[in-house]
């Protein structure tokens, strides 16, 4: 400390004027040099977090194709498995629709098969094949084929056992006898 006292201005003679000689950074300096790490720290957090964005959306992508995809293959299975059954069931409703031809179904057996081809129909299989209805090679097997000169059209004159269907899957073409026009 100087023993020199402040003159009537209140500034020391031997205190110099500027202050160049005090050690300090101008302002601004500091912050630019504070700013470079910031920066990177910044652009490696974007980089980080664009990173983890994509595995995100990634993954996502992964869940929504395989949620479609055991969606797709429990319905397939479950397709299956009706099938299965109604295979299993056929000579059943064979002997069915046989009774039914012949005018025995009657009574509780009627009841009975009624509920059985409702409880069927949940499950979407439908019969199909009537007599009378036009011949188409996709749902029909023709297993007899006579021709005549009336006929304009190939026609089922005779259902030998009715065809099964899920959906637009044909399980079983209806077995039929047909009548077409003469060549």
């Amino acid at each position: 400390m100087s023993n020199e006292t402040p003159d009537a201005e209140g500034v020391n003679p031997e205190q110099p004027d500027s202050i160049d000689h005090l050690d300090f950074e101008p302002e601004g300096v500091e912050e630019q040099s504070q700013e470079a790490p910031i920066q990177t720290e910044l652009e490696k957090a974007q980089a980080d977090a664009a990173s983890h964005l994509a595995d995100l959306q990634r993954l996502n992508a992964e869940y929504v194709n395989f949620s479609k995809r055991a969606k797709r293959e429990q319905e397939a299975a479950r397709g299956r498995g009706v099938e299965d059954v109604l295979n299993s069931l056929l000579p059943v409703l064979d002997d069915i629709t046989r009774a039914d031809q012949a005018g025995e179904l009657t009574g509780p057996f009627q009841a009975i098969s009624e509920k059985l081809n409702g409880v069927l129909g949940k499950y979407g299989v439908e019969s199909f094949g009537a007599v009378g209805e036009e011949f188409d090679p996709n749902l029909h097997e023709a297993l007899m084929h006579q021709t005549s000169a009336d006929a304009t059209s190939t026609t089922i004159t005779h259902l030998i056992e009715v065809g099964y269907k899920i959906g637009d899957r044909v399980v079983r073409a209806a077995r039929v006898a047909v009548t077409g026009p003469e060549d």
